[in-house]
């Protein structure tokens, strides 16, 4: 089971912060996860929420912002957002894995996912297999396989989709699917669908990451990522 650790190593720094990642990629695990949202002037920030409110001294939605106006966030220790560009610069030389997660709805659509492929393409990574896109979106992941159909592309899928979606239909063609910890508990059967690995978030209990093993989830996203190299022995 590969570790990944959540929005970088969330539990111990501020989240998706430069320190986050610098930290979760000096360890012995499978990759890094973060969150994209595109600005007005049109530069990948790396940031969860659509807005700055809930992580740094700043507020503001950040598709009605410039890049220069988000980088002034203090996210945390005085440190500031990140660009995919700049995240890509950190991962690219370490070996580890990056799953990037398109933020939608989105006031820019699938231009989410063009500036994505183009900032890939500038570093040299599109064909990496290294990289990975992740999104609550189906339209995301049919414009990605057109866009860069060699792109590993997960699925998430929402908690409510085992009651409206209950044979798990598939409106797009991903090469993995992801779910909850909690729906994975209620619905263990739906880890390994179709025959794809199945990425679980977000899982920081070791007895969680034991069970999350023991069920045959092949990608463990968490915020304590050295908590699962102990527990897991790896």
């Amino acid at each position: 089971m590969h570790i990944v650790a959540h929005r970088g190593y969330s539990g111990k720094y501020p989240e998706l912060s430069p320190s986050a990642f610098a930290k979760a990629l000096e360890l012995p695990i499978h990759g890094v996860e973060c969150d994209v949202h595109l600005t007005r002037d049109g530069y990948l920030v790396v940031n969860h929420d659509s807005t700055l409110d809930r992580t740094s001294d700043r507020t503001g939605t950040i598709e009605k912002m410039d890049w220069a106006d988000v980088r002034k966030a203090d996210i945390g220790g005085g440190e500031h957002p990140l660009l995919l560009d700049e995240l890509l610069e950190m991962v690219a030389p370490t070996g580890h894995h990056l799953y990037v997660e398109t933020k939608h709805p989105s006031p820019f659509g699938d231009r989410v996912e063009e500036e994505t492929v183009a900032r890939l393409r500038h570093a040299g990574l599109s064909d990496d297999p290294r990289i990975h896109l992740i999104s609550f979106s189906h339209r995301a992941i049919r414009t990605m396989s057109h866009l860069n159909p060699y792109m590993d592309r997960f699925y998430l899928r929402r908690d409510w989709e085992r009651h409206l979606n209950r044979p798990d239909v598939l409106l797009s063609k991903p090469t993995g699917l992801g779910m909850s910890l909690l729906r994975a508990k209620m619905q263990p059967s739906a880890i390994g669908a179709y025959g794809l690995p199945t990425y679980l978030w977000t899982v920081d209990r070791p007895d969680d990451m034991r069970w999350a093993w023991a069920n045959g989830v092949d990608i463990l996203a968490t915020n304590q990522p050295e908590v699962a190299l102990h527990t897991l022995q790896y």
